[in-house]
């Protein structure tokens, strides 16, 4: 049976009535901020094409694949490739299908992530989901909800909001920039506040391949040599350059996870109309296409190791070429999506809580909604992108972080599908009642009311004369002073010392062996 929201079983009736009142008294007054299990999904899923436009979907791409190729510039690629079997010309690679086929089934189907807190480990794959927070941001809009540079204490913040936001399964890496570090060394110190103030699994660095190799040391550190060769303990993400390019720096970093057996994100960057056809069914198939060539090099790297079916989906403004979210192309191309990689049996990844709002607004909200609606029904295992994203992932918002967790949270709700657990019960209830009575005193409602219904923390549902009464507070203040809060009570995972020791030692030669520089570490 899946699971609820709640994490503590309520109150049996044997213990009493007063018993009962007693303990849901003292579970309020203590904030419960223990991560939800994976998400199980217990809804149908909602699958756009039949099986005959699967397979010409899977048919266009693969002539994609045999006759158009696709460009690897990489030298230790192309030589792969060739050993691989796949026919190579200059920095063009022509992939035989059965050759894709063949390396594709070595992906599994699904696995387990562990985290440094091994209650936080997560399944991932099948009807396996999980949240994670976006990443990338510039800027901020910071606990004033002011639009500033970020620094690394910045992104300890929401990484301590990672840890204490229940619907979020992951620290993530990079949330925002920090500025405040160099770029060739940047890469240490966000993995260490990645591992440092949350005990959830996160995401590795892969902004080169010397980076990558750093992040998998620091794996190594905090969960062993050994460990990491068997385990998910990360994530690593690849973008491609669609149309059909993977460069050097992605293909280093891809290497530097697959060959420690750590997953990656195969993730063609797609602009609808401008670096794809201008059609949702066309731009499937070549995004597909671009998928797979990159899923299919991780078994060349290293066969069985975990790989993911990315994506990142937008399209462009016709009227400024600005990339647009929350359209209702990007819903159905989700759909697309999920159906193609279940079609292969992979995992797949897609994004969440999109938006293009400078604030966060009405606009904000929209198309946040919009975007997890569709992907809630698509089947996406790796929701990334779930917490924080605004301003086309220019900025992370502290109040849209909090607010869009929430949001995760009702949507983990409503996935899981109703629950039957207590239906006998409930419903003998009726009789009890009778015509014209109410629940609200009856000893069901009483044990259940906090676990029957969803009930958010930022959303105002009381009168508008109690609002007004309250200060008229409007959501940002509301998820703001909400933040604060949870900063206040956050409580620090504390590392082993002697690995924490280890870990600052490392980050520490490293900085000394990596010259300090605004260009990535390409070669140190």
């Amino acid at each position: 049976m899946t699971q609820t929201l709640s994490k503590t079983p309520a109150p049996t009736r044997e213990r009493g009535r007063a018993g009962g009142r007693s303990a849901r008294r003292a579970a309020r007054s203590t904030r419960d901020v223990t991560m939800l299990p994976g998400l199980k999904r217990g809804i149908p899923i909602c699958e756009v094409m039949d099986q005959e436009q699967v397979e010409r979907i899977d048919a266009a791409s693969m002539e994609i694949l045999e006759n158009v190729g696709v460009q690897f510039r990489d030298p230790i690629a192309l030589e792969d490739w060739k050993r691989a079997g796949a026919k190579v010309v200059g920095e063009m690679v022509y992939l035989d299908r059965g050759l894709v086929r063949d390396l594709i089934r070595t992906i599994p189907a699904d696995f387990t992530y562990h985290a440094r807190n091994p209650a936080n480990n997560l399944r991932l794959g099948g009807p396996h989901s999980v949240f994670v927070p976006m990443t990338g941001a510039p800027f901020l809009r910071d606990l004033d909800d002011v639009r500033r540079n970020p620094l690394l204490e910045d992104l300890a913040t929401f990484h301590k909001l990672s840890h204490m936001l229940p619907a979020l399964h992951s620290s993530a890496h990079h949330i925002v920039e920090p500025y405040d570090h160099p770029i060739s060394q940047r890469h240490l110190r966000i993995t260490y506040s990645s591992m440092k103030y949350s005990d959830k699994m996160f995401m590795g660095m892969t902004t080169s391949p010397k980076n990558a190799e750093d992040v998998m040391d620091m794996c190594a550190i905090l969960f062993g040599e050994e460990f990491i060769d068997s385990h998910p303990v990360t994530t690593g993400n690849c973008n491609g350059n669609s149309p059909l390019v993977w460069d050097e720096t992605m293909l280093g970093a891809m290497r530097a996870f697959c060959r420690r057996n750590q997953p990656v994100l195969c993730s063609p960057f797609v602009l609808g109309g401008a670096n794809t056809p201008a059609s949702v069914p066309a731009t499937v198939a070549q995004l597909n296409a671009e998928a797979l060539s990159a899923l299919a090099y991780t078994q060349v790297i290293r066969r069985g190791c975990p790989a993911i079916y990315g994506h990142y989906l937008s399209t462009v403004s016709m009227k400024s070429g600005a990339p647009m979210a929350g359209t209702p192309e990007i819903s159905l191309m989700n759909f697309m999506i999920g159906q193609m990689a279940r079609y292969y049996d992979v995992p797949w990844r897609t994004s969440n809580t999109l938006g293009g709002a400078k604030s966060f607004d009405a606009q904000a909200g929209y198309e946040s909604a919009t975007t997890l609606s569709a992907v809630m029904h698509s089947g996406a295992n790796y929701i990334w992108h779930s917490a924080g994203w605004n301003e086309a992932g220019m900025h992370c918002s502290i109040a849209k972080f909090v607010v869009d967790a929430e949001q995760c949270a009702m949507a983990y709700r409503m996935a899981q599908g109703p629950q039957w657990g207590d239906f006998d019960e409930a419903v003998r209830a009726v009789p009890d009642v009778g015509p014209g009575g109410h629940y609200l005193g009856h000893p069901h409602t009483q044990e259940n009311f906090q676990t029957a219904f969803f009930m958010p923390e930022l959303f105002d549902n009381n009168s508008i004369e109690q609002w007004v009464a309250e200060g008229s507070v409007e959501i940002t203040e509301r998820a703001l002073g909400y933040a604060k809060t949870l900063l206040a009570e956050y409580q620090e995972p504390k590392l082993d010392e002697a690995k924490n020791e280890e870990l600052l030692d490392y980050i520490a030669r490293r900085e000394r062996e990596i010259p300090a520089s605004h260009e990535l570490n390409q070669e140190y």
